[in-house]
């Protein structure tokens, strides 16, 4: 059984000022082709499948295309949903594809939870009408198909409770939910081992944050209730685990069946730092008890030229003429060195790139190493510090040059300090006595 894993497709994303269309459609081509040439089985598409709860038209002619495209090839389709996906939008067609071989996992069903246990049927099996065959012979994995889930999904609210007790609470519920569509499909699956003499993997799913992940600048931080981070642990021990919502391919706690398999395309400049890929996963025929499965990671080409480009002005425009002559535009991220405040920079930038086959997206200032940052006072809480510390140093991370920009750092700290004062006088008790109030505390007592 031969599976793609893939996520974070984000159709109908706009990337600054640019449409996306044409590099999803060339990533839709090429993995149909992928699907083709390794003998896909199932496609599974670890939730955001869209960029927004309302895609625009094309994004959905494209998801749409696609989908009739693969059933073509005799593949099974699994599209779960993402934070960013709406579970009306993406149920509107879930019943008329299922007629294409295709199953939708918008939402967590709790009152019914048997419709997310999936069972993928292998593509040479299908392509045989032999109905005198038993319906198991042709099962060749079972999905525990488990979208992004909503506190309200598995967990009741309960006055009182403190924060750490909530984010317990919701990391044990979700881990339940796990476990509950687990359960089902290793009896499912006993059923089909003792009919046929063959053991099917099972395949989990999630669209989250796992404890540990590293993120890129276009991951939306999503928090299921109060849970930053989902712990690994609370995983059932599926044969393997399909992740979506991080953009960036990664293995989750070490464990080479745990994976995001990351955004087909660049959703930011950052992600520019690591390849992008689908995961090929293979199993055996006869999945025996602590098998691993083989896992292939295939390489997405760049569909879209982008390049990050720092240093000052001179080396920006030494950098600049690596792009003369190139036939297909590049989308830039420029960041500035300089010491100087450059109150023209875009207009300067503008006019090193002129008559060059490049599009600046994104210009940026680079920070001045010599500034304090506030990173630096690691061992500071904000208990410690007043509002005016607090300020100072963020005034300390920029820069001031000349008269005019000293005379408004001047303004800025004078305004500041007014306003401070003005919401400390609203605050403090009358003429400035500390009098107790109807719970008997007094004004230093509740600070």
């Amino acid at each position: 059984m031969n599976l793609l894993h893939t996520s974070d497709w984000h159709l109908g994303q706009n990337f600054y000022t640019q449409s996306r269309k044409a590099e999803h459609q060339q990533f839709l081509g090429w993995l149909l082709v992928q699907v083709q040439a390794h003998a896909i089985d199932a496609v599974i598409v670890a939730g955001d499948v869209f960029d927004t709860g309302a895609p625009p038209s094309y994004a959905r002619e494209l998801y749409n295309r696609f989908i009739v495209e693969l059933n073509k090839l005799n593949c099974t389709l699994v599209v779960l949903g993402g934070n960013h996906d709406s579970v009306s939008t993406l149920n509107e067609s879930r019943q008329l594809l299922a007629c294409l071989n295709t199953y939708v996992i918008a939402g967590v069903n709790s009152e019914d939870l048997s419709d997310q246990v999936l069972e993928v049927r292998a593509k040479k099996n299908t392509e045989r009408a032999d109905e005198a065959s038993e319906p198991e012979e042709d099962v060749c994995a079972i999905v525990c198909a488990i979208p992004f889930v909503r506190p309200r999904d598995v967990l009741m609210s309960s006055a009182g409770e403190s924060g750490d007790q909530k984010r317990i609470a919701l990391g044990e519920a979700i881990s339940r939910l796990y476990h509950d569509i687990y359960q089902p499909a290793m009896e499912r699956r006993d059923v089909i081992e003792q009919r046929t003499g063959k053991r099917v993997p099972i395949i989990a799913t999630g669209h989250l944050t796992a404890l540990g992940v590293k993120q890129t600048e276009s991951v939306r931080d999503i928090y299921i209730g109060t849970l930053d981070g989902f712990d690994a642990g609370g995983f059932p021990p599926a044969d393997y685990i399909a992740l979506g919502h991080i953009h960036r391919p990664q293995v989750v706690a070490k464990n080479e069946c745990i994976r995001y398999s990351g955004s087909p395309i660049p959703l930011s400049f950052d992600e520019l730092k690591s390849p992008k890929q689908v995961v090929k996963v293979s199993f055996a025929n006869d999945c025996a008890d602590g098998e691993s499965p083989k896992i292939e990671l295939l390489e997405v080409p760049r569909f879209q030229p982008m390049a990050v480009l720092k240093g000052d002005l001179a080396s920006i425009e030494e950098q600049l003429q690596a792009f003369d002559g190139e036939a297909q535009t590049t989308w830039l991220s420029i960041e500035v060195q300089s010491q100087e405040f450059l109150a023209d920079l875009p207009q300067r930038v503008q006019a090193l790139t002129e008559g060059l086959p490049v599009e600046v997206l994104q210009l940026k200032r680079a920070r001045d190493h010599r500034r304090t940052s506030l990173s630096q006072q690691q061992q500071e809480t904000l208990a410690e510090l007043t509002p005016q510390d607090v300020f100072e140093q963020r005034l300390s991370q920029l820069v001031f040059e000349g008269d005019d920009e000293k005379a408004r750092f001047e303004r800025m700290r004078t305004q500041f300090r007014q306003i401070v004062e003005e919401i400390e006088h609203e605050h403090s008790p009358a003429g400035g006595e500390n009098h107790a109030d109807s719970d008997g505390q007094t004004g230093e007592q509740k600070a």
